[in-house]
């Protein structure tokens, strides 16, 4: 919150680039059901670009104050898909893999902008979109359940394992998750466990290293 009250930029690019990231994020979820035989994304109307179809209040609050956070979760059912376990990692992994790919979409930009020397504006906002869009990825594959890592963890390894590690994080995966991200010790401790790898996804897509605080 602090950011958003001393940096003018990242408040005035902070709504439009979480729309985008969460909204594509789910939509990639969505499309990815689809294309794998489950129609439950499509008749739910989640088979759309419109941001309120994919918003979740507080997955969008916790992304807006600690830049990690979640969007409305997109139902699908395995019992419509070839292999279940394997299609629901596939499924899972859409989202991440669409913020990944935009973020990468928008340091090629940064990067033009910069050596260009076209607006500063649009630079600033290329690298906040960088930067929501990594986070929103890489805190989106914690593999514990209800994020996407979960069922992608469970989708790689064996049935046997899968199965006993799935029940598991059924009954626990939630209370892990809150553990990782309630600032019980004073910071999140899931910002300890993720940020140097935010830090290095950064270095190498952000220009300069310029990165909003």
């Amino acid at each position: 919150m602090e950011s958003l009250l001393t940096n003018p930029i990242e408040l005035l690019f902070i709504v439009p680039t979480l729309l985008i990231a969460i909204t594509v994020h789910e939509f990639a979820h969505a499309y990815a059901a689809d294309r794998l035989g489950d129609p439950t994304p499509r008749s739910q109307g989640r088979l759309t670009l419109n941001p309120l179809a994919h918003l979740d209040p507080l997955g969008t609050i916790m992304l807006l104050l600690f830049r990690f956070g979640w969007g409305k979760p997109v139902q699908f059912d395995p019992y419509n898909l070839e292999k279940p376990r394997q299609d629901a990692a596939i499924i899972s992994f859409a989202g991440p893999g669409a913020n990944f790919l935009m973020a990468i979409a928008a340091s090629g930009i940064a990067h033009l902008s910069l050596s260009q020397n076209l607006n500063p504006l649009l630079t600033s906002f290329a690298i906040l979109f960088i930067q929501y869009n990594l986070f929103l990825a890489v805190f989106n594959l914690i593999p514990v359940h209800p994020m996407d890592g979960g069922k992608i963890l469970i989708g790689l390894l064996p049935r046997d394992t899968a199965y006993e590690l799935d029940k598991t994080l059924n009954q626990y995966g939630f209370i892990i998750l809150l553990a990782l991200i309630l600032p019980i010790f004073g910071r999140p401790l899931v910002w300890t466990i993720l940020g140097p790898v935010l830090t290095i996804l950064m270095h190498f897509l952000i220009p300069n290293g310029t990165i909003f605080t």
